[in-house]
């Protein structure tokens, strides 16, 4: 029984080390900010519902928690948001009548997040295991990404506005760079940052209009760590980069000492 107590510790000890002190500054002011919210100055729309607040601050530690695991090429971001953001996120939601969004989370987001999790596991890296390959898109890929974003969101928020819900075209396109998001995380490209940033900017904007503040707090944070994410992942392209450089070099040396070694022969 004590051997079991002192593996958790050292589990916790761990995963505490895991993160960055930069990191957990962020996380830790974000949620104190959060809950400041929540508890000290609660929104006039938030009070007296329940379920929606208790919603809001589960997706609140848990969004955190998934972007410093996604700027750390982490795997694990993904059940964490399996398991505690896209139910949340739906339910909120719908509540508020953004029923693109919350369409979305249900049909695309679960959905992607359990491939992949396992897309991610079979692309670890070679020396590091904990992280995962990540690489890049060339311009005129990024420029055909936005032009299929913009077409999907003017045809959706065009649909939207014969079901009903709120805001249908600016709900069209949030839910449109966050299905781009989606799938240039799992097939690991640098430019879902690009998305990312843009979702995060439209669906502030959602926040602020129907005065869900805990959330806004969330999406700040989603905006802070997208630049730090960012930076990080360009640090480990440019790094395999060199590395890739530095082999082909050194190959190509080889070949030419063999080939001399040959011709002296």
């Amino acid at each position: 029984m004590k051997e079991n107590t002192n593996e958790k510790k050292f589990s916790l000890k761990k995963l505490w080390q895991f993160f960055t002190t930069y990191e957990k500054i962020w996380f830790f002011s974000l949620l104190s900010v959060g809950l400041t919210l929540a508890f000290v100055i609660p929104d006039e729309d938030v009070e007296g519902k329940t379920l929606l607040l208790v919603c809001s601050l589960i997706a609140l530690v848990a969004g955190l928690l998934c972007e410093l695991l996604i700027s750390k090429q982490s795997r694990w971001n993904f059940l964490v948001s399996f398991f505690f953001v896209e139910v949340t996120e739906i339910i909120i939601c719908l509540s508020l009548g953004y029923y693109a969004s919350a369409g979305v989370t249900l049909v695309f987001w679960i959905p992607i997040d359990f491939i992949s999790f396992f897309q991610w596991t079979k692309n670890k890296d070679e020396i590091k295991t904990e992280l995962t390959k990540v690489r890049k898109f060339t311009f005129k890929q990024d420029i055909l990404i936005l032009l299929a974003i913009g077409a999907f969101a003017v045809i959706v928020g065009y649909v939207l506005q014969f079901i009903g819900g709120e805001d249908t075209y600016l709900d069209a396109l949030t839910s449109a760079f966050g299905i781009a998001n989606g799938l240039l995380i799992y097939f690991r490209y640098r430019e879902q940052w690009t998305a990312w940033y843009l979702y995060t900017i439209f669906e502030a904007i959602l926040w602020i209009l129907s005065g869900q503040w805990i959330m806004l707090v969330l999406t700040l944070g989603y905006l802070t760590n997208t630049t730090y994410g960012l930076i990080r992942w360009n640090n480990y392209i440019k790094s395999k980069q060199a590395e890739k450089n530095e082999t082909e070099s050194i190959n190509l040396e080889t070949k030419s000492i063999q080939i001399k070694e040959q011709i002296n022969m």
